[in-house]
């Protein structure tokens, strides 16, 4: 199981484009395995459009991976992210990491449509299903409750096949859509315990329906920051993801301290049963990001990715957690 530490961005903490450009450069050469965007149409703060940031970080960057941390299907036309995932992947020479969601129905962008959440589920299993069949090279023609499609084909077809289809989400549908339909699961705000419990269902759920998910295909997030516990920022950003994970202890869904800290909070995970992760800087604007991005590229990579580092000790002279790689 190899595990691998990619970044994530909630919101765009850039005043420009050459800042943003500068801090993915960073991470192409700092050994970061990947970079994820969070899928928002509607907002008040600054956010970049995961698809057209997918395209641009396929001619930007060189080796660098990327992915959707996720996005929702039910805003999007299948037919039209079919082709825009091919279309990256082919561009990219096969580094996208596609992940998809449902949408929470509390998501500001049912009510901005005027699109109603009941029945999103079953749009987006027809969308997936659909959408891998397209990536085959499939002709497909479907008469679904929501999907109608006649004889529609997409060329060129992705690089990677079959082209990576991860699913966000822990409730119940998406541990069935996993199974089903998925190659991945990808957490969002889970700690280690929901993710251990995810991560069980999963696995009996896809046993069941005959098509068993690698074992290295389950991915974690949570904030970072080299800092301490008490900062307000901390205490915020923790209490917004217990919240939003419906969990009582803020601590859980965030890793703060200094380098042990953060790489004790990953071997959670991997005991947990996840391999692949995005983690969010918990951070003050632009200059803070990339101190706590050079921070991990420093500090962390090193230890998880098997680089520049003894196996007995960090680079702060600690022992050094039983993280896998």
């Amino acid at each position: 199981m190899r595990i691998r530490i990619g970044l994530g961005l909630a919101q765009l903490p850039f005043a420009d484009a050459r800042a943003f450009w500068r801090f993915v450069e960073r991470c192409e050469a700092g050994d970061v395995d990947s970079l994820w965007q969070t899928d928002r149409l509607v907002s008040t703060s600054p956010q970049l459009e995961p698809m057209s940031l997918m395209a641009a970080l396929a001619g930007r960057t060189e080796r660098i991976k990327f992915g959707m941390n996720v996005v929702v299907v039910t805003f999007r036309d299948p037919l039209v992210l079919a082709k825009e995932c091919a279309t990256i992947d082919w561009l990219s020479g096969g580094r996208l990491l596609p992940a998809f969601g449902v949408g929470p129905a509390i998501a500001p962008e049912w009510a901005a449509t005027g699109r109603d959440p009941k029945g999103s589920g079953v749009f987006v299993d027809e969308a997936l299903a659909v959408m891998t069949r397209l990536w085959t090279g499939e002709r497909v023609t479907c008469a679904g409750r929501f999907l109608r499609y006649t004889d529609v084909q997409i060329a060129p077809v992705p690089l990677q096949q079959p082209l990576p289809l991860w699913i966000g989400g822990r409730s119940s549908a998406a541990i069935r859509r996993t199974a089903r339909l998925g190659t991945g699961w990808l957490g969002g705000v889970e700690s280690p315990e929901q993710v251990g419990e995810v991560v069980a269902a999963i696995r009996t759920a896809s046993a069941a329906a005959g098509r068993p998910i690698d074992e290295d295909h389950y991915g974690a997030a949570f904030g970072f920051r080299f800092g301490s516990p008490d900062e307000p920022l901390v205490q915020r950003t923790g209490s917004v993801l217990a919240a939003l994970a419906g969990t009582a202890d803020p601590t859980r869904h965030v890793a703060v301290g200094g380098a042990r800290d953060i790489l004790a909070r990953i071997d959670e995970y991997v005991r947990a049963g996840a391999s692949k992760f995005v983690l969010r800087p918990i951070a003050r604007g632009a200059a803070d990001v990339i101190d706590q991005t050079e921070r991990l590229i420093a500090e962390v990579l090193p230890a998880v990715h098997g680089r520049g580092r003894t196996p007995s000790a960090g680079t702060d002279g600690a022992p050094r957690p039983d993280v896998v790689s």
